[in-house]
């Protein structure tokens, strides 16, 4: 059986530092993306792709912000879902182009994702993640007396409105999602972290403001769907533990107790490296293999040949064993 291969892509996937966020430069990057998981296609992995859409989120929110007075605003969950409805369109054009170049005929679907997560989560009572646009401290202190926000002074470059980030605790539609996976489609889903929604008590589904972490929710889809390998792909080739000393080093396949250490003495940052390998580390946790690397080298990590993979002790020797081509363990 084909190995179920859960794919979270970074931001620069879609949107490069710096870059206007326009439909060009977004498609562009997209289709050089898109590119990466076709040669993952024809490897023979069943694919699911997640995404994040932080910029283009934010720009719904300023293009709302902006014409307030005009058109109503949407709450946050909608306009996440806005932002999933058009990379979504995007990436299911473009990988279904490079589909065909190879001569491959997979489908390809994009999938509405709703996130459940809990309004018991402690990130309700501590609001944490910007969002939107930036105002004076004047203007931000008024919509928050006005909408009910809260607002927070962010690193000296104006006040913005923070909302909670909360844990997510399943993948609404995830065995749909498994499902068309292991009949040979290729599925986007979860954008964004998913549309955070909470069950109300008679079972019934609303939608709540607040920003879920795509490497938490690609973490979470890897586990709703069974997959085999949970891959979180970035804009660094490998992780490294004393980052920027002159003992830096950078990490291939090392054990989930390896990965642990190096997480206790902090060695990854919490805005940075810190979220990747707490979701790479859990996924481990529970048998399956994380690999962190660059967008570029996704298909070679695969393989064995780049980026930094975290595996269970126990499956150190096969791993090893299937780099060398000895063959002597399965893959699962």
């Amino acid at each position: 059986m084909a190995q179920k291969v859960v794919i979270a892509l970074g931001g620069n996937a879609i949107l490069q530092p710096k870059q206007q966020a326009t439909y060009e430069n977004q498609i562009a990057n997209i289709q050089k993306s898109c590119e990466v998981i076709a040669r993952i296609v024809r490897q023979g992995y069943e694919v699911i792709i997640t995404h994040g859409n932080g910029p283009q989120v934010g720009n719904i929110l300023r293009q709302q912000d902006e014409a307030k007075e005009v058109v109503p605003p949407f709450p946050l969950h909608v306009c996440s879902a806005e932002s999933q409805g058009f990379i979504g369109y995007m990436m299911d054009q473009c990988l279904k182009n490079e589909l065909q170049k190879l001569g491959l005929n997979q489908a390809v679907t994009s999938i509405l994702t709703q996130t459940e997560v809990s309004l018991k989560d402690p990130a309700f009572l501590n609001p944490t993640k910007p969002i939107g646009v930036f105002y004076s401290e004047e203007e931000a202190k008024r919509l928050a007396e006005d909408k009910g926000w809260v607002v927070k002074e962010d690193a000296g470059r104006g006040w913005r409105r923070v909302v909670p980030s909360p844990m997510p605790q399943s993948i609404v539609g995830a065995d749909v999602i498994k499902s068309l996976a292991s009949q040979g489609a290729i599925v986007i889903a979860a954008g964004g972290g998913g549309i955070p929604v909470s069950r109300q008590t008679d079972g019934t589904l609303v939608g709540v403001e607040a920003v879920i972490d795509k490497d938490r929710s690609g973490y979470q889809l890897a586990q709703d769907v069974q997959a085999d390998i949970f891959m979180i792909l970035t804009d660094v080739q490998n992780v490294y533990v004393n980052y920027g000393k002159p003992n830096q080093k950078s990490l291939e396949t090392i054990s989930l107790e390896e990965a642990k250490r190096y997480a206790d003495e902090g060695q990854f940052s919490v805005g940075s490296m810190g979220p990747k390998m707490e979701s790479a580390i859990g996924f481990a946790e529970k048998g399956g293999m994380a690999i962190i690397c660059s967008l570029d080298q996704a298909d070679l990590a695969l393989e064995g040949a780049a980026g930094t993979r975290i595996v269970q002790d126990k499956l150190l020797r096969c791993i090893y064993a299937n780099f060398r081509n000895e063959n002597k363990c399965s893959r699962k």
